[in-house]
């Protein structure tokens, strides 16, 4: 395995403020928070597949807002029927029995639906998937062509090292100092991994934050805000390499 199950960690973190500029609507039937760029093309689309928080999250929402104003059509689907985890659960929480209801089965066919949709319906034509955490597994497990093209995660969790193996375009990764799903000796895996494969790939290693930091980061704290934005920064400038034609 390339990173370890998401665990109790995954639900802690600090909200943000703001205003989301998006909408919620659906697309495929599937409830999906979608922010437009400025000059309203679908072109270009970032798929933004969450934490356990789930779409409606301001936090997430403030991150679409974000690669829609450089220029990516952003859609960030509810990938668990309407069952998220709320920020900062009590510690008893049984976490691994909500998982247990959130397995392939259930999220990857509202993945393809979703990017089923996007390359139909809705026009585009190159799709960049980003994977904070409990999403980031779906990036790569349909990082592939016809799927998503380029692929962007934050604190990845509960990634198997052979759906490492199989992807087939550019991969970034945003990597926490302390994180226990994504430790060293999983991060050493995957960069061995990723040597062999002949795609770009990128894996950048944040200090003073932990799992979690891209998304639910205290940005009060210079250090870790600092690093919240320059994995933002991280993944946009991927997109404009690899993404953009």
């Amino acid at each position: 395995m390339a990173s370890h199950p998401p665990q109790q960690c995954c639900t802690i973190g600090v909200k943000h403020e703001g205003e989301a500029s998006g909408e919620i609507t659906t697309i495929g039937g599937i409830e999906t928070y979608v922010v437009y760029p400025k000059d309203k093309s679908t072109a270009n689309a970032v798929l933004l597949l969450t934490d356990v928080i789930g779409h409606k999250f301001i936090n997430a929402q403030l991150i679409a807002d974000q690669f829609a104003a450089n220029g990516y059509f952003t859609v960030v689907p509810d990938i668990f029927e309407g069952d998220p985890l709320q920020l900062n659960r009590p510690a008893d929480f049984d976490f691994n029995a909500w998982r247990s209801k959130h397995g392939v089965d259930k999220t990857e066919p509202i993945v393809h639906t979703i990017i089923k949709e996007l390359r139909g319906s809705l026009g585009v034509m190159r799709i960049g998937g980003v994977g904070y955490c409990f999403g980031a597994k779906y990036v790569v497990r349909n990082l592939e062509p016809g799927a998503i093209d380029v692929g962007y995660l934050a604190h990845p969790s509960f990634i198997e090292a052979d759906e490492v193996r199989a992807i087939k375009g550019p991969l970034s990764i945003a990597a926490a100092e302390t994180d226990q799903i994504f430790p060293p000796p999983k991060r050493h895996e995957t960069e061995e991994i990723l040597l062999k494969l002949d795609v770009p790939y990128q894996i950048s290693l944040y200090s003073d934050v932990q799992h979690g930091f891209a998304v639910r980061a205290d940005i009060t704290q210079k250090r870790v805000k600092f690093a919240k934005e320059q994995a933002f920064f991280q993944a946009v400038a991927w997109f404009d390499a690899f993404l953009k034609e």
